[in-house]
């Protein structure tokens, strides 16, 4: 089923001019007056056209901007798992520093005690020997017997094995204590290597954070600025739209769709939305129209007023109307009729109203939805100028 159709604008060139070359030659001058007018008509599709770009610019935009945003969580989430092992391995880092400590200070405590004995040791010795160490010798002769002497040779003896015995003890506490230091050293090391790597790891994921944020900004500022381009062009489109009045006293003027028999907040019979207490195409009509758009609007005017409205496949864009009506068999003309749908022929879609009146100057007046881009109902006064450009579709006759 085709959207809509409603009255966004194209570059569709004027009906041919059925006169000779003559006749085309005569009225050059007359119909180059009226090209400022057909310019704005050209250019408000190519507001549409603009509109539409942007508007799948941002669609795009905040597709990307979604990626990005489950991608920074990502890196959130890593940066945080990161940090957590770091953490643990600073814990583990302070408690082997604090054991490193411990360590050093018993080793300290050893050699202390070592020197501390051997000092003991010493003072015991010349306690003994008051001229120093003697040899064997001396030791035999002064003594009183033999057995004087042994006892003091094991004396002795004892003496330098229990000095002996003491340092060996302190040299091998000694010796696991700086086995244990040692180790502790070489898992403090491993534990900072790991944790520098795991620090280069979470610059790195900042790094791409900061960057996805960055683009991030850009996606939003281009979006904003992109809606803000949409509504400068939007507001240009409504001022060239508004140029098929021809400048005439009055301009367009929001009425009440009760204007043509049918109430403004209620339902037709076949199921179709108008009044603008309904939404903007939410509800399509018995002939694929979109309600609270131009066409919809005309089709159920042709039908409450003729008791017949064709359907042509769903294809409800109002500049092919001319076309539908013709292969139907529906007469077409250049002469404006009340009762007649008046085609505006320019633009993507085109714009369909409905004939209220045709005045002796050759205006007329028209009824019609959606002028306005936001499924409002409006009634306005179109010079002869312009009316006489219009294609009018004769359905009485159909």
């Amino acid at each position: 089923m085709q959207k809509k159709v409603s009255h966004s604008f194209s570059r569709v060139p004027l009906r041919p001019a059925r006169f000779g070359l003559l006749v085309a030659a005569s009225i050059f001058l007359a119909v180059a007056t009226l090209i400022p007018t057909w310019r704005h008509m050209v250019w408000a599709d190519e507001y549409q056209a603009q509109i539409n770009a942007l508007t799948e610019q941002n669609a795009a935009n905040r597709s990307a901007l979604s990626e990005l945003e489950s991608v920074a969580q990502s890196y959130a989430d890593a940066i945080q798992k990161l940090q957590q092992q770091i953490d643990g391995l600073q814990a583990s880092i302070n408690t082997n520093l604090d054991l490193q400590a411990q360590l050093q200070k018993q080793i300290i405590e050893a050699q202390a005690e070592i020197d501390r004995q051997r000092a003991i040791l010493a003072e015991d010795v010349k306690a003994m020997y008051v001229d120093g160490t003697p040899s064997s010798l001396e030791m035999l002769a002064s003594s009183r017997d033999f057995s004087d002497y042994v006892d003091k040779q094991e004396y002795r003896s004892r003496v330098q094995a229990k000095l002996q015995d003491t340092l060996k003890k302190i040299a091998e506490l000694q010796k696991q204590l700086q086995v244990q230091k040692a180790k502790v050293e070489q898992l403090i090391r491993d534990l900072q290597v790991q944790q520098s790597q795991l620090n280069a790891d979470r610059a790195k994921q900042w790094e791409l954070l900061n960057m996805n944020e960055a683009k991030q900004a850009e996606y939003d500022a281009q979006i904003k600025a992109n809606n803000s381009k949409a509504a400068e062009l939007r507001a240009a489109q409504a001022a060239a739209n508004r140029r098929l009045s021809g400048g005439s006293p009055g301009g367009v003027v929001a009425g009440d769709p009760s204007h043509g028999g049918y109430p403004a907040s209620s339902r037709s019979p076949w199921g179709g939305y108008w009044g603008t207490n309904y939404s903007l195409d939410n509800t399509i009509d018995n002939w694929g129209m979109y309600n609270r758009e131009c066409v919809s609007y005309t089709a159920w005017k042709v039908y409450s007023t003729y008791g017949y409205m064709p359907y042509w496949g769903g294809v409800g864009n109002a500049n092919q109307w001319p076309g539908n009506a013709a292969r139907a068999g529906i007469p077409t003309s250049s002469t404006p009729r009340v009762g007649s749908v008046a085609v505006w022929n320019v633009g993507y879609y085109g714009h369909v109203m409905w004939v209220e009146a045709v005045n002796n100057d050759g205006s007329i007046w028209i009824s019609q939805f959606n002028y306005d881009f936001r499924g409002n109902y409006s009634e306005m006064l179109i010079s002869a100028g312009m009316a006489s450009n219009l294609t009018y579709i004769y359905f009485d006759e159909m």
